[in-house]
């Protein structure tokens, strides 16, 4: 699976790879396998990137075109 919009969205902020692979705590060449689709995404790495972009998980993978996450509840 090749996540286009997870390429998308870091260009539209205007980052490289290696700076949002900084602020999510993934090494630049591992970020740019998941661009291309050669390694899946773990689920904690796909739910930081969500949250970085404030975007759902649904949105990332491409399940739905609405951009905007659930309201996601306070940690208890």
């Amino acid at each position: 699976m090749k996540y286009e919009r997870i390429r998308a969205l870091r260009e539209d902020s205007d980052l490289s790879q290696s700076q949002l692979g900084r602020a999510i705590n993934v090494p630049q060449r591992t970020y740019a396998y998941y661009e291309t689709g050669e390694r899946m995404i773990p689920p904690h790495v796909l739910a930081a990137i969500a949250v970085f972009h404030n975007v759902s998980v649904d949105y990332l993978i491409g399940l739905t075109d609405v951009r905007e996450p659930p309201k996601r509840n306070a940690a208890k």
